[in-house]
């Protein structure tokens, strides 16, 4: 049977709503939706680039604990109430995945919190070896 492992980061949402920040099965990785909130102060701010930056930080952390990387990244996804917010956040999405390329979609929805303008969810494959 594979393995199965779920990685936490602290969010009372995950309580909350009873989910994980990723869960690890095998070499995969999947990385919820993740958003600007800074979850141990519970706090987010009203930028988008800077909640794109905290996104980030959250995925990078919980990528970390399942022994991947942003290199591991093969899909993400983008979701953002408002299409004129994606472009601004360009340049803190290329540091992360410029070089890495993955399978990219963008989508224009509604989110959880008024106060939320992006939320980014990955998949990666972890290395073997």
């Amino acid at each position: 049977m594979t393995e199965r492992r779920a990685i936490l980061s602290g969010s009372t949402f995950e309580e909350q709503i009873g989910y994980a920040r990723a869960v690890v099965v095998g070499d995969q990785v999947h990385v919820s939706g993740t958003t600007g909130f800074d979850y141990s102060t519970m706090t987010i701010s009203d930028d988008v680039v800077e909640q794109a930056e905290q996104c980030l930080r959250t995925i990078g952390a919980a990528l970390a604990e399942a022994g991947c990387t942003f290199a591991d990244v093969v899909r993400v996804r983008y979701l953002l109430p408002d299409r004129a917010d994606f472009e601004p956040c360009w340049p803190v999405l290329r540091r992360c995945f410029g070089e890495v390329r993955p399978a990219a979609t963008m989508l224009v929805c509604g989110l959880a919190d008024p106060r939320m303008k992006i939320e980014i969810e990955v998949y990666a494959q972890r290395p073997t070896g």
